[in-house]
């Protein structure tokens, strides 16, 4: 059954939105909290009436502790999920519980995001169970989709703060330790297959969803339960929650529940209803990393009509793990979600399964109609998903008969897959029909719509930077997963274009990019006290004085450096000719002294500089742009391969500055950290509003004074003497907004070497020059300090 066909005139654009308004308010809460259960009361008000409903999770040991800070803002926020579908359908959403900054940003932005992706794909794509004039809606661009005005109750503040936890919100993630999202699908066994073999520490996660749903876990579930330690069950009625909701929507047919559809009617925000379900039982056992079971066809972005969108597809996107790893990450809760399977096509996924975890894939059931004989349960045979898996199965030789599909359901869900087509990508849809018809399974060459044609790449690892990047899972997974993975596919490609290409997974210079959010997440994983006494005392930066097991301690709690970039050459007859050298490291040293913990690591000072445009002056050292740009790039590749993800040059001296960037620009795209060169850029203003002198450009007043403060002893102040240039032409100007960047020896300029008027520096002015400098620096590196990577360069969902 489908939407009638729109006309796209009974509704106005600018009314279309308001015609699902339909609910003056949505209260949630506030959470009763208990050792192994929460609860808390939804209250729709329509139409001046009210109807309430409760919200449960229940756990199988104990995860909250009553009154507790933390218990109570994780409890409130995992209660709330469910309502972020409904914005759309609101007036107000007022929320009772506790709730940070950052989780009411969260709770803002994915709202918003909802609402959008649910006006696109479920108003403006064919919905069955849609009536009335939403039938007919026209689309309309607009910033937000939300009418909802979401407001936060004050919460109470709790008796205590801790009971054996941690006082604050953080608390201790062991990334060593492994979460994953089961379900009985085929992605969640073959992630815990793959974690298992690895050695690592696997805790399977079964969210118990009220209803049929929870069919589809079943068998998994038994065999988990008696064979696999640290499985774990959380129950909850959301399932019941959300069909109450629909009840309230006039727009939605109310016999639901007899359209056999392989969609819901609404909702659109899910999976974060399982993900928050399960982070109690991650903070009770401190795991650190969180594996959802999603593949390449599951990260998309769309546009409609000018609508951009995700497909319907956010919350099994890699945007939507990116987005909630940041914020585990900003809450302190140190936390790294991410799927293993992302190069991985739904053929692959399945053929690697059959081949390696055999005695998993047989509990693997992914029809949401199934149904029980006796104890075990078995598909339905009839639905979509079905006749993908039975396709899928039989085009790689697997018997379907394994996981409960009988004979006949093998033969009906063929004859089906041929006629009725399935829901997957282009290619991948055009490989299975290729494999079918190779086998003599279809009547015809096609599925569906869609003609068979062989797509070698759907059975290879597909890495591309979007959806699937190498560098998308942490570091220390990649090569052990990736050499796995290439026993059962055929090789890996890479996107190039519009096409694919094969290349050395395990050669590929990505294999050692950091991974966007692992360095971070130890940091702030330990800000619960114990970390916090820890960080906060007093810890050496400078790389040179450390041992190497103290750098290694090092590298894992920071992963920004610092690295000083001077030049040894003259600076008129009265500064000595290590000025830009030691300036450059004094300024390092003295920002991460000022930096709060964990400061930043100083590596050690790069002393030569380009500086041939001295050479007329004794003394002066100087190296080619080709040499100190190779040495920073080496040093830089260095530092990345040791967990540096954000490396900061501080450059001493002007001439630097062509091949310090050229180096930055070859280490970000060798190594895809953060890198920028800073030659006072972030303190020029300031600095020169502070100088009386025009053109002070070199061993003038600016670089006296700064000298005059740290080392009076070495500034002949007897040898002092003013030469201010004065140029043909205000391009030529080299303190001019609109000049050119030109090129000249200093001894054509100036028969002393000094461009500015040093007679007028000042220990003082000199004092409050470089509090102004460092303060600067210091807070460009706060700010850059725990971002992660993704943040950086403002990736957003």
């Amino acid at each position: 059954m489908k939407n009638k066909k729109r006309t796209g005139t009974s509704i106005s654009k600018e009314d279309s939105l308001k015609v699902l308004g339909v609910i003056e308010r949505l209260e949630v809460g506030p959470v009763r909290l208990e050792k192994r259960r929460i609860i808390t009361p939804y209250e729709v008000t329509r139409k001046g009436n009210t109807d309430t409903a409760e919200l449960i999770y229940r756990y199988e040991e104990d995860v909250f502790f009553m009154n507790e800070a933390t218990s109570l803002n994780l409890a409130s926020m995992l209660s709330v999920q469910v309502a972020l579908n409904y914005g759309l359908f609101c007036d107000e959403i007022i929320l009772h519980g506790r709730f940070d900054h950052d989780d009411q940003r969260f709770i803002k932005r994915m709202a918003e995001n909802t609402a959008r992706e649910i006006f696109v794909k479920k108003f403006l794509d064919p919905n069955p169970f849609l009536r009335g004039p939403a039938t007919e809606l026209p689309w309309v661009k607009r910033e937000s989709y939300s009418m909802a005005q979401i407001l936060f109750a004050p919460a109470p503040t709790p008796s205590r703060q801790g009971s054996g936890q941690d006082s604050g919100n953080g608390w201790h993630a062991d990334p060593s330790r492994y979460a994953v999202m089961s379900s009985g699908g085929k992605d969640s066994l073959l992630s815990f297959g793959l974690m298992r073999e690895l050695g690592k520490e696997v805790h399977p996660i079964f969210i118990n969803e009220s209803g049929r749903h929870w069919f589809t876990a079943l068998n998994a579930y038994r065999y988990f339960a008696e064979e696999i330690p640290n499985t774990s069950r959380v129950w909850t009625n959301s399932d019941r929650v959300f069909n109450w909701m629909l009840r309230h929507l006039p727009f939605i047919r109310q016999d639901f529940a007899e359209i056999r559809s392989d969609e819901y009617p609404i909702r659109l925000w899910t999976v974060a209803v399982f993900l928050f379900g399960a982070l109690p039982v991650l903070r009770k056992r401190g795991i650190g990393r969180l594996l959802v079971g999603d593949e390449f066809d599951t990260t998309r972005r769309l546009t409609s009509k000018g609508i951009t969108h995700y497909d319907g597809l956010f919350d099994q996107s890699r945007y939507f793990d990116d987005a909630m790893t940041r914020y585990f990450h900003h809450k302190g809760w140190g936390i790294s979600q991410f799927s293993v399977l992302r190069p991985f096509s739904e053929l692959l996924i399945e053929r690697f399964l059959v081949e390696r975890y055999p005695e998993l894939q047989r509990h693997q059931v992914s029809c949401h109609a199934s149904h029980k004989e006796g104890e075990r349960v078995r598909p339905c045979g009839r639905c979509e998903k079905c006749r993908r898996i039975v396709g899928i199965l039989t085009a790689i030789g697997a018997d379907p008969g394994r996981c409960g599909y009988s004979h006949e359901n093998v033969e009906d869900c063929l004859k089906s897959l041929e006629l009725k087509g399935n829901h997957q990508e282009r290619e991948d849809v055009e490989h299975l029909a290729f494999l079918l018809n190779q086998k003599g399974d279809l009547d015809r060459p096609s599925i569906g719509a869609v003609e068979a044609r062989e797509r070698p790449e759907t059975m290879k690892l597909r890495f591309d930077s979007e959806r699937s990047p190498i560098e998308g899972i942490p570091r220390d997974l990649r090569e052990p997963l990736y050499k796995l993975f290439l026993h059962h596919a055929g090789g890996a490609v890479k996107r190039r274009g519009r096409s694919w290409t094969d290349f050395d997974l395990l050669n590929d210079p990505a294999l050692k990019r950091p991974y966007p959010f692992d360095v971070p997440s130890k940091v702030k994983s330990l800000s619960h006290k114990a970390g916090r006494d820890r960080l906060q005392s007093k810890t050496p930066y400078r790389l040179g004085e450390l041992t190497w097991t103290d750098a290694q301690a090092r590298f894992k709690e920071v992963d920004i450096a610092l690295l000083p970039v001077g030049a040894i050459e003259q600076h008129g007859p009265h500064l000595p000719l290590d000025t830009d050298a030691f300036d450059a490291d004094y300024l390092a040293r003295q920002v991460a002294e000022a930096c709060r913990d964990p400061k930043p690591i100083v590596l050690p000072l790069v002393a030569y500089g380009v500086s041939y445009h001295h050479e007329d002056f004794s003394g002066t050292l100087s190296v080619s742009p080709e040499t100190l740009s190779q040495l920073v790039y080496e040093i830089g590749m260095s530092a990345s391969g040791h967990g540096i993800s954000k490396l900061i040059i501080i450059n001493g001296h002007g001439g630097n500055s062509p091949a310090l960037h050229f180096a930055a620009q070859m280490i970000n795209r060798d190594a895809h950290i953060f890198t920028c060169v800073d030659t006072g850029e972030t303190s020029d203003p300031d600095i020169y509003a502070m100088a009386e002198t025009p053109n002070d450009v070199h061993a003038g007043e600016i670089e006296t004074s700064m000298n005059l403060a740290t080392r009076p002893d070495l500034v002949k102040l007897d040898a002092v003497r003013k030469f201010v240039p004065k140029f043909s032409s205000r391009y030529l100007d080299f303190t001019s907004k609109r000049s050119v960047g030109w090129y000249a020896y200093t001894s054509k300029i100036s028969r002393t070497g000094v461009l500015g008027d040093p007679t007028k520096a000042d220990q003082d002015k000199g004092k409050r020059m470089w509090s102004v400098i460092i303060a600067r620096l210091v807070e460009f590196v706060e700010d850059v300090k725990n971002l992660s990577l993704d943040e950086i360069y403002q990736r957003r969902y």
